[in-house]
């Protein structure tokens, strides 16, 4: 009769006599029903959770950084002490702190540049690293829960990663081991295609919001991200949830994984909810604190591309600080891979929330209208060609458009992240934001880049518009056309501090002022 009850005043009328009723498991382990799923079971304890995944097993860990990590299931894993382990997760977490507390042998991810015991460690052969770009591995892990076995993408055509060549595994002296396999190419209506496999695995551990005693699984803000598809691409996927809930207390359509999906699940204790990288806006500060003169002169120049209705998606780095210098009389639709749109400024610090953060980690807040989604529906936005604008770093970037900024082998290991997806639309117009020479004085702009290609002819292509913005000129990348320079430099200056021939626009003029 409480069952009874509860779902008439859910449903604001009676139940017609006779109908069945689910039952609401008020007494079931960790507030899960039982009967909710055949194969589906409640967990009181995270070890138990996780005491059968043995050695040598392909696991997936989600969250993006900190953000909606299972805390709880990593904690337990590690006191089950297991070895051997593959690791699929976008990128591996701090050093002490979430993925990064148990790297197993073999990693699988897009990005670790956080992570320097984990670059160590492949850089001196003791793991095995496969990088994959953001949003082909997101789609990997799709197709994997969908069935699908491969797929076709455009990213990563032209690049290392194509040919095969980015290193997976170094010797102890510094020698390559392993070369990463080279990608089947085909060609559709003119564009070039790599084919790319499905990723499974043996189990996921994922992070929830709330839960229905049923077992439907939502999100918050920006910590869908991976949790959505790994808990759809796991032979057992193991998910904690921070509140368990009874029946119809979220509406069906909101349910973001269906139980179908759970096979077992824990209400998680105490959660740190760390921040990776706290940022807060200042009410007398023009921009947050960490914001330089440099980089504010970079991006107070590139927001003067920002049109009113413009979709645009941000890279890590100096784009991520772009959302301070927007003119308030436009509107612009600020994406972010890790799965916003409408994305706003710093937060107050009243405002900081742990489980909202942008593609760099950095707290940061959600415009009126704006939406979250999950990782793979993010990347289906930029390489469907539905963002305008896209503004990216650069460790190098060339006279022709080939853009680096991912790797120096042997050296540095930062990842692909979303950038490869990023420039491989070609409906989507590309601007680099970078300072004009490397600390050690090298010239980023050049005739040819010397660092493994992040995209090939990416930055002007197929007749799009393309930009190179530094603190000290503005080129168009058509030619390689010098046509803005900063108040008080001449030609001269950017051509000893540039890599490359230039010409120079008949109407060069002085970089504007916002």
């Amino acid at each position: 009769m409480a069952a009874l009850r509860l779902l008439e005043s859910a449903l604001g009328r009676r139940v017609p006599a006779g109908r069945s009723v689910p039952a609401l498991a008020t007494g079931g382990v960790c507030g899960f029903a039982s009967s909710a799923r055949a194969r589906a079971k409640p967990y009181a304890d995270p070890v138990e959770a996780v005491r059968d995944i043995p050695d040598g097993a392909r696991i997936m860990v989600r969250g993006f950084g900190l953000c909606a990590i299972p805390e709880n299931l990593i904690g337990a894993l590690l006191k089950t002490r297991v070895k051997d382990l593959t690791v699929v997760g976008s990128n591996v977490g701090e050093e002490n702190f979430g993925l990064g507390l148990f790297l197993g042998t073999h990693i699988v991810c897009s990005y670790l540049v956080e992570n320097s015991l984990c670059e160590h460690r492949y850089l001196a052969g003791e793991l095995e690293l496969e990088i994959t770009p953001q949003g082909t591995l997101a789609e990997r892990i799709r197709a994997g829960g969908a069935g699908v076995p491969a797929f076709h993408t455009p990213t990563a055509c032209g690049t290392l990663a194509q040919e095969g060549g980015p290193p997976s595994k170094y010797l102890e002296d510094g020698h390559i081991a392993i070369l990463s396999p080279p990608r089947e190419v085909r060609e559709f209506h003119g564009q070039h295609y790599l084919l790319e496999h499905d990723v499974t695995a043996d189990f996921a551990l994922v992070k929830g919001w709330k839960a229905d005693r049923a077992g439907n699984v939502i999100f918050r803000a920006s910590a869908r991200n991976f949790n959505v598809p790994m808990c759809k691409a796991a032979r057992t996927s193991v998910v904690e949830i921070e509140e368990i809930v009874d029946l119809v207390s979220f509406a069906p359509e909101d349910i973001h994984v269906p139980n179908i999906y759970l096979d077992r699940g824990i209400q998680g204790g105490k959660y740190e909810k760390r921040n990776e990288h706290l940022m807060m806006w200042k009410e007398d500060d023009e921009i947050c604190k960490s914001a330089d003169s440099i980089r504010t002169r970079i991006l107070k120049q590139a927001a003067l591309d920002f049109e009113d209705g413009l979709y645009a998606s941000l890279g890590i780095g100096i784009p991520l600080l772009a959302t301070s210098y927007i003119s308030p009389t436009i509107t612009v639709h600020l994406h972010s891979e890790n799965g916003i749109l409408g994305l706003g400024p710093f937060p107050l610090k009243e405002e900081v929330d742990a489980d909202l953060n942008n593609a760099g980690k950095h707290t940061v807040t959600l415009l009126p209208g704006g939406c979250f989604f999950s990782s793979d529906e993010s990347f289906a936005m930029i390489r469907g060609g539905h963002i305008n604008l896209t503004l990216l770093g650069a460790m190098q970037v060339s006279k022709y458009g080939d853009l680096a900024n991912w790797m120096i082998p042997g050296k540095k290991v930062k990842g692909m992240g979303g950038a490869m997806d990023l420039v491989s639309s070609t409906e989507t117009r590309v601007m680099v934001t970078t300072e004009h020479s490397t600390k050690a004085s090298e010239p980023k702009i050049l005739e040819k880049c010397t660092r493994l290609l992040t995209g090939n002819w990416c930055v002007d292509r197929f007749d799009r518009e393309g930009e190179i913005i530094t603190e000290k000129a503005v080129f168009d990348v058509r030619g390689l056309t010098l046509i803005e320079l900063w108040d008080g430099l001449i030609v001269e200056d950017i051509e000893k501090s540039t890599g490359s021939t230039f010409a120079i626009s008949p109407n060069l003029r002085p970089m504007q002022h916002v």
